[in-house]
């Protein structure tokens, strides 16, 4: 029998909430399932995801293939690099303090971006004041050579 580690959608309309499950290929995506495993709610922000590490490992041990979408997630969990340390021979302890670093590495990654993103709208910001400050500089070159037209044109009108 063929498992799968894959998605079981839950929730109401428009408002989707997962089950993560482990289920035999051939059952419907929300039909029967072996065991669930984890709950994923991307509506959230951020999205909420709750993994039962022991059962995962368990299950992608027996040779579960996970969908892409539930690899992203454990991917994100840093259980896919857990069993990597796992399968390589590692201590326990080892393998803790591995993934202390990664997520280390995980943050300042994410506080990283975060300034970027926080630079780049500081960046339009600026961008749109200068733009707003020419536009209206035009608006009065506008309204300053109307006015100059509009004379010129009664200056005819009087000589004729």
């Amino acid at each position: 029998m063929a498992v799968k580690l894959r998605l079981r959608r839950m929730g109401k309309k428009k408002q989707p909430v997962y089950k993560i499950v482990a289920a035999d290929v051939r059952s419907p995506r929300d039909g029967k399932f072996i065991e669930a495993v984890g709950f994923y709610n991307p509506i959230t922000h951020p999205a909420t995801v709750e993994i039962e590490e022991e059962r995962v490992l368990y299950w992608l041990g027996v040779g579960a293939e996970p969908t892409t979408t539930v690899k992203n997630l454990l991917s994100k969990q840093g259980l896919l690099y857990k069993r990597e340390l796992l399968k390589s021979g590692l201590s326990e302890e080892e393998v803790a303090a591995k993934l202390d670093e990664w997520s280390n590495n995980k943050e300042a990654k994410s506080v990283s971006i975060a300034a970027k993103k926080a630079d780049v709208k500081v960046e339009k910001e600026e961008v749109k004041a200068e733009v707003e400050t020419e536009e209206k500089k035009i608006e009065e070159n506008v309204s300053d050579s109307e006015g100059t037209v509009s004379e010129d044109v009664k200056e005819e009108e009087k000589a004729e």
